[in-house]
């Protein structure tokens, strides 16, 4: 048996729900939280950051035929900036625009992004010192904008956090603080000592109070949404779609949504059984918090609280929620690294998978498959969030799956 029919064999959802949401044009609500404005605005920025490029749209034509659906995109996040994460895209942006406000609330002046970038502020930015707490992709971020913006830079991590990841926050200049919790530990702590010493905390998640930051997080990020749309013509039917807080997906979906209106494509969020906080949030009808048992091998999902900002957009839009076991997610790296899904040699890390392996277990099982509405004329999204941002637990993932099929 080989590797990709072994693992469609495995592959298996732990639990799924349907949301139900009525199709409509994208909402008040929605657009409360992310307007076009605010999308558009994120791409002129990030667009003349040195080093800028549209990442890839890659066909997974093997996917494609192994599901039966028309057609399988997969969003290469491996590439972006260096950093090799979508998360680029967000955090650095957010420093930008808070030192921007600073400054305006301080001089009743306002500045330019690209100016800050230029160091045209030093004197301002050096004094500000900008926090937040990571599973890694995020903090790397941060630090980064912090750099380019001449900000001081303090990040928590949890302890399950990778010496690697930890690492590659300190290459930025970054103080990187490990706590003896979780992640939602972390982001507690940081934010009473950000408020104790009156530091600015650049969170990817929302909460009551703190809800400006994050949106221009979640603005960062839809500018990968903005570069599909460009990519690729034929519209969508179904996006799998990750979450942990949901950040990433509530940036993503709401600009498809904003595209598309009444005609978008079916949003489903996938999470690992470990961190399942979006589906049990969608089952009670509000935000629910999950206790984090368990760590997660998809590093980035392990989150126990939904966002503020991202249910208030996913309520209107979101169809479904699926949770997954680790187990699968090895094998699945491995597929992407040797071409077996299509699309080339992909570098997918671990919380870049779980959308395809969630299309697999709908797609082999018919009765899933029809409450899903996938079949042959099936256009599928799926986003590969990050690459090899860790290469040792990259390497010890992929040698795992060593002598397999």
């Amino acid at each position: 048996m080989s590797l990709t029919q072994s693992l469609a064999s495995d592959v298996v959802l732990t639990d799924h729900v349907s949301h139900a949401s009525v199709r409509s044009a994208y909402s008040a609500e929605a657009n409360a939280v992310l307007s076009m404005t605010q999308a558009e605005a994120a791409l002129a920025e990030i667009s003349a950051w040195p080093g800028y490029q549209p990442t890839s749209l890659r066909e997974l034509d093997k996917l494609a035929e192994h599901t039966g659906c028309s057609g399988v995109w997969y969003k290469d996040e491996s590439e972006r900036f260096g950093l090799g994460s979508f998360k680029a895209l967000g955090g650095a942006y957010a420093v930008l625009c808070l030192v921007a406000q600073e400054y305006q609330r301080h001089n009743g002046e306002s500045i330019s992004l690209g100016d800050i970038r230029n160091g045209d502020y030093q004197t301002f930015t050096s004094k500000m010192m900008v926090t937040t707490a990571t599973d890694g992709n995020h903090g790397r971020s941060v630090a980064w904008g912090a750099a380019n913006a001449g900000c001081r830079c303090r990040i928590y991590i949890h302890r399950d956090v990778s010496d690697g990841r930890k690492k590659a926050m300190e290459a930025f200049g970054a103080e990187v603080i490990r706590i003896d919790g979780d992640y939602d530990d972390s982001v507690r702590l940081c934010a009473e000592e950000s408020a104790e010493n009156h530091w600015f905390v650049v969170s990817d998640t929302s909460y009551e109070g703190y809800m400006d930051v994050p949106r221009n997080v979640m603005a960062g990020y839809t500018v990968m949404a903005g570069e599909i749309l460009e990519q690729q013509q034929t519209p969508f039917t179904h996006v799998f779609i990750q979450a942990g807080v949901g950040g990433l997906a509530a940036a993503v979906c709401s600009r498809l949504w904003m595209q598309s209106g009444v005609n978008r494509p079916r949003f489903i969020i996938v999470e690992s059984q470990h961190a399942d906080c979006w589906l049990n949030s969608v089952k009670a009808g509000r935000p629910e918090t999950v206790a984090i048992d368990v760590e997660t091998v998809m590093a980035g999902l392990s989150c126990g609280e939904v966002s503020a900002l991202a249910w208030q957009v996913m309520q209107g839009c979101l169809d479904d929620v699926v949770t997954l076991a680790d187990t699968e997610v090895a094998a699945a790296m491995k597929l992407f690294a040797n071409g077996d899904m299509g699309g080339g040699n992909i570098e997918a890390g671990e919380c870049a998978v779980p959308g395809a392996l969630a299309l697999m277990a709908i797609c082999k099982d018919k009765d899933l498959q029809a409450k899903f509405d996938i079949d042959a004329d099936s256009q599928v999204l799926l986003f590969g969030c990050e690459g090899a941002t860790d290469e040792t637990v990259y390497r010890a993932l992929l040698d795992s799956v060593q002598g397999r099929g």
